[in-house]
């Protein structure tokens, strides 16, 4: 994936003027609470910030475990600093019950072309001539999928309080669901290491998943499993279409991973706000190292090898980061604010 996140080699960087070596360091003496999920996998982009806050002379503390409504809040009140995996859709209701622009800034996209939706396996979907997800209403086509004997397809979802979850809830009503369609919640992880079981017995598998993650890696649309098209855009929004360029509608719009911040932080660290702005990591260089963790290498020490060996593969990009950000202090003369953002670009979906 051209990530090189442990064996690549250090790529030459020039070396910093000695101007920029006299000055002080903008964040000396400030201390900055990172917060992910509950998800390992949203350590190493969220630890790749870090890393570029502490050459900024931020004492950055480890990253702590909050579910995505509480982390939002918790950076809105002051009692953390930021959080790297804000997906600036799925995640909209949470931001704005915190406080919106008033309370926290976004930064994005940190990560583009972040998508999702349901999938089931390949040979289940040409065996019964399976594309779209409305066809659960059949109570013949539902009990494919069953894995308790109640008769229901049980679909591997969404732990609770995550936005996903939220979405699914709510497709459930819309396509009319409910009575043939079980949510499985509990942890994702877990429940997905048991739909992977099944499918490796040859078993059906009804899942929600998506990307940057580890799942697609290993069950690969559109040669293991099948995306599944909905009827029409469901969003919870009521106006977003889902559809995609190709013409095809798996029930979400594409996304965009952004860094969320604290706005009081933003505002008296213009260079913290310039750093989150500039920032850009691959979706397929999250991919390549969350599959390493589900390979094994998924230890607080392997995580801080990935990203520091990441850092060595793009010494010079990561370098640029933080000379934009430094270069954003001495020059500020007013109050931070976020640059403008794009909208998330649509992407196809095998």
């Amino acid at each position: 994936m051209g990530s090189g996140l442990a064996t690549a080699q250090s790529a030459s960087a020039a070396p910093a003027s000695v101007q920029a070596q006299a000055q002080p360091l903008p964040g000396e003496g400030i201390t900055v609470q990172p917060l992910k999920s509950s998800l390992a996998e949203e350590a190493f982009q969220t630890l790749l910030v870090s890393r570029a806050l502490e050459k900024l002379g931020y004492t950055v503390l480890p990253m702590k475990d909050l579910e995505p409504a509480t982390e939002h809040l918790a950076i809105a009140n002051g009692d953390a600093t930021f959080m790297a995996s804000h997906w600036r859709l799925l995640h909209q209701e949470f931001y704005r019950n915190s406080g919106g622009d008033a309370r926290l800034a976004r930064f994005g996209p940190y990560a583009e072309g972040a998508v999702q939706g349901y999938l089931i396996d390949r040979k289940t979907a040409e065996a019964h001539h399976i594309t779209r997800l409305d066809q659960l209403r059949d109570p013949k086509i539902a009990r494919l999928f069953d894995t308790d004997g109640d008769g229901r397809a049980d679909l591997t979802g969404c732990n609770p309080g995550w936005g996903c979850e939220r979405a699914i809830e709510h497709h459930l009503d819309a396509y009319e669901l409910r009575s043939t369609v079980t949510h499985r919640q509990g942890s994702y992880t877990a429940l997905m290491a048991d739909t992977m079981a099944r499918y490796k017995q040859g078993k059906p598998v009804l899942y929600y998943t998506w990307t940057p993650y580890w799942v697609s890696a290993v069950l690969r649309p559109g040669a293991d499993v099948v995306w599944l098209q909905v009827p029409f855009s469901a969003s919870q929004d009521g106006t977003t279409d889902t559809r995609q360029p190709n013409g095809k509608n798996y029930g979400f719009a594409a996304d965009q991973e952004e860094i969320v911040a604290n706005r009081d932080f933003i505002q008296r660290n213009p260079d913290a706000a310039r750093l989150f702005a500039v920032m850009r990591l691959p979706i397929s260089d999250i991919n390549a190292q969350n599959l390493r963790m589900n390979e094994g290498a998924n230890s607080e020490r392997d995580i801080e090898r990935h990203t520091d060996g990441w850092i060595r593969a793009h010494q010079a990009l990561f370098d640029g980061w933080v000379e934009q950000a430094r270069a954003a202090a001495a020059t500020a003369t007013s109050p931070a604010v976020p640059i403008a953002r794009t909208a998330p670009t649509a992407v196809s979906q095998r």
